[in-house]
């Protein structure tokens, strides 16, 4: 991707990364008015606009058609660069097979069903669900959110089942938070520094929520390549189109955004994040429901940030 044109301005920054739930979306997983408008000032100021998120493709294209957005998209938490008007891949992080293969036996022995993303655009459906020998149920927070986006979803036994074994970008898994600490010590101390492994609440219908201890939560639990994250796939871009990672601003809320948060020019906490990103952050914006977004960016646009 050549370099571009830009016009002269006095903006401190090139290119503007936001993140989708919890900060662009609000609590009811809309875009507000306000920020639509924001991020529309922010592209006619001159601002490579990129969306950066930790859903697949197919999960946040309602998102990106309510900002119009035509630049490149950031999804799978960084594992994939994808243009979505051309619907192609750029660039993404696989996982190698040997960990796919680890990492889904480690779920299986403690319970769960492996939800195995895969590069969509490539192999044409979303989510391979390997429940083992056993047929493990996905959670129904699970089988909501598959319903809710429209996501491809195949089903099988086990890995051996797999025709794309080339494609796989994250081995996880959904369920009660609680569940989940056991086989996260596990696979990192297994794989060092070869997987990034994180977990963090899940976006979820309450109903789903109803039956949890009150310190427990419904979290998504994912295993990814040690590259993917966030700001590796927005250092490719910039690479690409020659812009300075000081020249770049980064908004997000949650630990998958805490790299690029953390690397950015400037990094924007929302007045919702997690102590992680709050920690790292520049600056701090409003709440996602109060359009802590358009707040930041018309402060990114008047010069104050």
């Amino acid at each position: 991707m050549p370099a571009r044109t830009r016009p002269r301005t006095n903006l401190r920054y090139d290119l503007l990364a936001v993140d989708l739930d919890g900060t662009l979306l609000n609590s009811d997983g809309q875009i507000s008015a306000r920020n639509r408008e924001a991020i529309a000032r922010a592209r006619a100021a001159g601002l490579d606009v990129i969306v950066c998120t930790g859903r697949g493709l197919v999960e946040c294209e309602h998102a990106i058609r309510a900002i119009g957005q035509e630049d490149a998209v950031v999804v799978a938490g960084g594992a994939i660069v994808a243009c979505p008007v051309r619907r192609r891949t750029i660039h993404r992080f696989c996982l190698d097979q040997d960990l796919v293969r680890a990492s889904t036996a480690m779920l299986h022995e403690h319970g769960h069903a492996a939800l195995v993303l895969k590069d969509a655009l490539e192999v044409g459906y979303d989510y391979l669900v390997v429940q083992g020998r056993e047929r493990l149920p996905i959670d129904p927070v699970s089988v909501w959110w598959f319903e809710k986006m429209g996501a491809r979803v195949r089903f099988c036994e086990t890995l051996d089942e797999d025709e794309h074994p080339a494609h796989t970008v994250r081995v996880g898994a959904c369920g009660p938070s609680t569940r989940f600490h056991a086989v996260r010590e596990r696979i990192a101390s297994s794989f060092g520094g070869r997987v990034l492994v994180q977990h963090f609440q899940a976006v979820t219908s309450r109903k789903y929520a109803q039956h949890l201890d009150d310190e427990e939560t419904l979290d998504v639990f994912e295993v990814f390549d040690a590259r993917a994250n966030k700001w590796s796939a927005l250092m490719h871009l910039a690479e690409q189109r020659r812009i300075d990672p000081l020249r770049i601003c980064a908004i997000g809320d949650e630990i998958n955004d805490e790299a690029m948060v953390r690397e950015a020019g400037l990094g924007i906490a929302m007045g919702n994040a997690c102590d992680r990103v709050r920690r790292v952050a520049d600056r701090v914006a409003p709440h996602h429901d109060e359009d802590g977004v358009a707040w930041a960016i018309e402060r990114v646009l008047e010069g104050a940030w």
